[in-house]
């Protein structure tokens, strides 16, 4: 599934970005992401960071969560393990999975992420996510989740809750790989 995903991400943002009535030079703009990464990405000749498919997807309106959901309506309220989404981050090799089932209509998504030893993905400030809070809660492993000037170290059990809007990081200081729930609200 996760090979597959570059053309589902590739397909997806053409679709996006036509829905939104957006240029590529429109979308370079609202992201501060280069129209020709946006041109290779929708052509899948580039597979996009997180922090670069998180400043595409807020672009267009929606959380990185709703930019993998499926426009498909609601068909369960069950989401099984097999049939979750799953996306590798190519520069850090993190693995995130969609929990929460899709097209629900919850403002709350649960994403899984096994964020592997020594990575860190850093997130620009951003304006239109300062309507979004989030609780990253750490299953195994150390994270540090650095904002602004603050560092909190996550251990086992420890959840922080965030605003989005912020500029911050996902560190893991260890040798060891980190699992964590982020529980994202798109709005207050």
């Amino acid at each position: 599934m996760v090979d597959r995903i570059d053309s589902a991400i590739s397909e997806r943002l053409k679709n996006l970005r036509a829905s939104a009535g957006l240029t590529l030079d429109e979308l370079a703009q609202r992201s501060g992401v280069s129209r020709a990464m946006i041109s290779r990405i929708e052509r899948a000749e580039a597979s996009p960071t997180a922090a670069l498919l998180a400043r595409l997807s807020e672009a267009l309106g929606l959380s990185l969560s709703a930019f993998f959901a499926d426009d498909q309506p609601a068909t369960s309220p069950l989401s099984r393990y097999g049939d979750q989404k799953l996306w590798r981050d190519p520069h850090t090799g993190y693995l995130r999975r969609s929990v929460s089932p899709q097209g629900m209509p919850s403002r709350v998504d649960i994403v899984e992420v096994d964020f592997p030893a020594h990575a860190r993905v850093s997130f620009p400030p951003r304006e239109e996510s300062r309507v979004m809070t989030q609780h990253v809660w750490l299953f195994e492993g150390v994270l540090e989740m650095i904002i602004g000037e603050t560092v909190h170290t996550l251990y086992p059990g420890d959840c922080l809750y965030m605003d989005l809007g912020d500029a911050f990081d996902f560190h893991n200081p260890s040798d060891k790989l980190a699992r964590y729930a982020v529980i994202l609200d798109r709005g207050r």
